[in-house]
C-alpha cells in the first residue's frame, strides 16, 4: 500500500490539516523583514529545529503563502497507513 498526498492551496483545507496535526504557523527566525514573515513553516509538537522558528498569526502565514504563489503538498498518512506529518510547501 502506497503512501496517500494531496495538494491543495485551500486556506481551509490547510489550517484544518496543521491543526488537526497540533502544528502552528510559523517562519524561519531571521529570515523576514521588519514587517514581512520570513520563509514559511509549520511548527509541529517536538519538531526538528523549533528553536528557530517564530511563530505568526495565520493571516500572516496566508499572506506571504499566497505572494509567493505557493501550493501545499501533504501527506494523509504513510505507507504503512500511520498518520503523518509530512509537508512541503511547493511553487504554483
Amino acid at each position: 500500500m502506497g503512501s496517500k498526498s494531496h495538494t491543495t492551496t485551500d486556506h481551509d483545507e490547510i489550517r484544518t490539516w496543521v491543526e488537526q496535526h497540533d502544528g502552528t504557523p510559523a517562519t524561519v527566525a531571521g529570515t523576514g523583514g521588519d514587517s514581512e514573515p520570513g520563509v514559511l513553516r509549520i511548527d509541529f509538537p517536538s519538531g526538528a529545529g523549533q528553536d528557530r522558528l517564530d511563530h505568526v498569526s495565520w493571516e500572516d502565514w496566508f499572506a506571504k503563502f499566497e505572494e509567493e504563489k505557493l501550493s501545499f503538498l501533504y501527506q494523509e498518512e504513510k505507507a504503512d497507513g500511520d498518520d503523518s506529518t509530512f509537508f512541503k510547501l511547493v511553487s504554483r
